[in-house]
């Protein structure tokens, strides 16, 4: 029987483990990175394999329907990517001297001399100033631009081993039958409540993104086809995302604009996105992969910190990659699984009553004695 201070020994080797497991993941995030996302792609295009399988399709071609699928979702987040760059492009020529930079310089020195009270500088003082920022944002586009095709290539690299391991783990239960019929169960459960968790958000990231780029292209905020695509991606950021899609459109709006456009701009988002990512999608979601909206908030800031930039566009899977790993399995811990979300995590009524149920060992004596 274990003592107190044994399971405070426990917790604490267990937290030191977690501690070391964390740092490395930290140190190794732009390996983990693209692994990461490789597997999510391989997951949510597993099913087409698993379709052609079952009509009888030899398992190679189920590889390569894996393979093409999963190339296809990678072609369509590079294409989202060009649009957006070029869009950036074209912002920065609109804005560079003899372009709009110079409403854009006068409208900063008007600041600065409502904030010093003294006189308004020439323009030309704001332009030096600008200028090398936008030069710079340039220079910082172009180098992450570098290091997304480096993480691309592992990603496609990272697909076509996965696939080809994915074709043979799809007969897992044929092999092992019942005796892992349990584990293969969850994992299963697993990878269908992450396709259910993109299909939601690309649902209702494709409405967003549709309406915002309208809205801003009727305010005539400039490049509102790049603002959508941000849109888009921001809006598989939980409850925050809306917030990092909308601060750089309200900058714009309110330099080329003034403060009539940027409170333009701030309302379209605040009834468009806010009402349709906070308060509509997030109980799609719950419904969808059983995950609570506190959780989804702090897996956020928890994965972003862990692997970077990429730890927030697949916080949920990670966390419930997580939970079913260490979660899942134990009814020790069918709490804390009910308090993350997972509406399946129930106990028997028995329990729920406050009652245990015990098996009484078979004792023929013990029965003869009852029966005099």
């Amino acid at each position: 029987m274990s003592t107190p201070r044994a399971a405070g020994t426990h917790v604490l080797v267990v937290l030191a483990c977690a501690t070391i497991a964390l740092a490395g993941a930290w140190l190794l995030r732009d390996v983990i990175a693209p692994l990461a996302v490789a597997l999510v792609v391989v997951v949510i295009c597993s099913p087409a394999s698993s379709a052609l399988v079952r009509r009888g399709w030899p398992r190679g071609l189920g590889v390569t329907a894996i393979i093409l699928l999963a190339y296809s979702v990678l072609l369509a987040m590079g294409a989202l990517v060009w649009i957006a760059g070029v869009q950036f492009i074209d912002l920065l020529g609109d804005l560079s001297p003899g372009g709009d930079l110079t409403h854009v310089a006068s409208q900063l020195d008007s600041w600065a001399a409502l904030g010093t009270g003294g006189p308004s500088s020439d323009s030309g003082d704001a332009a030096r100033i600008v200028v090398p920022a936008l030069v710079a944002v340039a220079q910082g586009v172009s180098s992450a631009v570098l290091g997304i095709a480096v993480a691309l290539f592992l990603v496609c690299a990272y697909v076509v081993v996965m696939a080809v391991d994915a074709g043979r783990y799809q007969h897992a239960s044929t092999v092992f039958g019942a005796h892992k019929a349990e584990t293969i169960a969850r994992i299963s459960r697993l990878n269908t409540n992450i396709r259910r968790y993109y299909v939601v958000n690309t649902v209702f990231g494709a409405i967003v993104a549709t309406l915002d780029g309208l809205a801003l292209w009727w305010l005539g905020v400039p490049a509102p086809v790049l603002w959508a695509v941000l849109a888009f991606v921001t809006n598989f950021i939980p409850n925050i995302g809306f917030v990092i899609g909308l601060v750089p459109p309200a900058i714009l709006a309110l330099a080329v604009g003034g403060w009539p456009l940027l409170l333009g701009v701030v309302i379209v988002y605040c009834v468009v996105n806010v009402v349709l990512q906070v308060f509509v999608q997030p109980a799609f979601v719950s419904d969808a992969v059983g995950l609570s909206v506190t959780l989804s908030f702090f897996a956020v800031v928890f994965w972003t910190v862990i692997i970077g930039p990429v730890g927030a566009l697949l916080a949920v899977p990670l966390t419930l990659l997580a939970r079913t790993l260490l979660l899942e399995g134990s009814d020790d811990t069918l709490w804390l699984r009910w308090v993350s979300g997972d509406r399946g995590a129930r106990p028997s009524p028995a329990t729920r009553e406050g009652r245990v149920v015990r098996r009484i060992p078979w004792d023929s004596r013990r029965v003869r004695r009852w029966s005099r």
